[in-house]
């Protein structure tokens, strides 16, 4: 059993240790790559690798089947049948799974599930490092510092069950964070960008942008709290917009717990969310954001189950045209609700057919706005309107007829994004972004830049 070592192996492996009545085996080969630089120079690079092994038991019992659900990193051949055993003593102790469904059947193998991991290494910069380095030199001939880190990982999904499922997912995850100061640190200044391969992003691009903003900062404005006509960035928009679908499961909603239930019993499904025509999307095939094709559960929660792993998935409309159309299901809460099943989607686009880019929003502007970079330590307040509390980062810029004419204070936020969208009156052109505040868990996100005639800048806050 020793030489048991490629991913397959272990699944088939732990699949013919389990005694169990159902099993669900998900092996996780991750591998990564990564660069930081601090003040114009690289400070540290790396590349790691690993692997999880998550094995799911299922038990029927006479009140209904249990599951359990144990994993583990580093697993070699010699700690699979105690780890087979974990899962398979956890169920039997567990009560009955609330979730419980029969496992999935049916859906055909993926035709390189016997085949070799994939991998990232310091391969993948190859034609990004030495970009980063031109930026670095144009950076100090133009007195700024640059900070930041680029990572990659590539995840290789295999998911066996004792149903006959052999699915194989590979999932490359890349993001770049840059950030620009002056020498006395008085001015800041970001920019982020998500990517699979780093074969689309351009190190100068960025700086330059990030040297226009730090130009925009010499100029500083105070301004009070208050309702200011506000141009929100892709990578804001998107923020708000995935802690919106984190809170758009179904049962919640039907259940009268969310912003999506409606009053006196029920959902909001149908109803109208905004007046422009907006779609929310997720797609497991959308270009540049391609995401696993099929539910991956290591743990049932809200908006997935252990028993719905190998369920297939495709393009889901949230919201079309403006109007809501579907909240997360599984297959257990799709049939308390009478709603379709409608997994999560490890993607989330918005469309509002705008072909304006942010720059050409400001131009577009009369009288005064606001022009945010980026959201941080963005909370929920009141999950029955969906209120979320937050601050600016990296740069509140004035605009007043088409120019920008410097940056003004931060300010602590409070606003609700399903409010945002019945208010916003414009919506720029949808274009990849990196989510500031979720980057570390959600990356594959396309948006809009939006205009918000009255957004709620509740009070000053001190931070930069």
């Amino acid at each position: 059993m020793s030489r048991i070592s490629k991913p397959y192996e272990i699944v088939e492996r732990a699949l013919e240790l389990s005694t169990a009545d159902g099993c669900v085996v998900i092996a996780d080969e991750e591998s990564s790559a990564n660069l930081r630089w601090a003040g114009n120079a690289l400070t540290t690079n790396g590349v790691t690798r690993g692997r999880t092994l998550t094995v799911i038991a299922t038990v029927d019992g006479a009140e209904g089947a249990a599951s359990g659900v144990v994993s583990r990193s580093a697993v070699t051949a010699e700690d699979l049948e105690p780890l087979v055993r974990a899962a398979e003593a956890a169920a039997r102790g567990a009560g009955p799974a609330e979730d419980a469904q029969p496992l999935i059947t049916g859906v055909p193998s993926s035709p390189d599930f016997t085949d070799a991991p994939a991998e990232t290494g310091s391969d993948v910069f190859a034609e990004f490092a030495p970009a980063l380095g031109d930026a670095f030199a144009r950076a100090r001939a133009g007195g700024r510092e640059l900070y930041g880190f680029a990572h990659h990982q590539l995840t290789s999904t295999y998911l066996g069950t004792s149903t006959g499922l052999r699915l194989r997912h590979d999932q490359p995850n890349g993001t770049l964070e840059l950030n620009a100061k002056s020498p006395d640190r008085s001015r800041s200044a970001w920019a982020g960008r998500a990517t699979r391969d780093f074969k689309d992003v351009d190190p100068a691009e960025l700086d330059a942008e990030l040297a226009q903003r730090l130009g925009w900062a010499e100029r500083r404005i105070e301004l009070p709290a208050g309702r200011y006509e506000t141009l929100l960035p892709p990578t804001a928009v998107a923020d708000l917009l995935i802690y919106q679908l984190w809170s758009s499961t179904a049962r919640d909603a039907a259940e009268g717990r969310t912003v999506f239930s409606k009053p006196g019993g029920g959902t909001r499904l149908g109803e109208k969310l905004s007046e422009l025509p907006l779609t929310l999307r997720s797609d497991p095939n959308a270009p540049g954001l391609e995401s696993a094709p099929f539910v991956i559960a290591h743990a049932s929660g809200d908006t997935g189950s252990v028993f719905d792993n190998g369920l297939p998935l495709t393009s889901t409309d949230w919201i079309k045209d403006g109007r809501l159309d579907q909240l997360t299901t599984t297959r257990h809460t799709a049939g308390l609700t009478g709603l379709p099943v409608a997994p999560a989607i490890g993607n989330l686009v918005l469309d509002g057919g705008g072909e304006r880019s942010l720059d050409e929003m400001v131009a577009a502007t009369t009288g005064r706005a606001l022009l945010l970079t980026c959201l941080w330590y963005i909370r929920e307040v009141d999950p029955a309107t969906l209120l979320l509390t937050g601050l600016t980062r990296d740069g509140v810029y004035l605009v007043e007829d088409g120019e920008v004419v410097g940056e003004v204070n931060n300010f602590r936020f409070n606003e609700s994004p399903v409010d945002l969208l019945s208010r916003a009156s414009e919506a720029g052109r949808t274009e990849k972004t990196l989510p500031r505040e979720w980057g570390d868990w959600f990356t594959r996100a396309a948006m809009p830049a939006l205009r918000i005639p009255d957004f709620n800048m509740s009070s000053v806050s001190l931070g930069v």
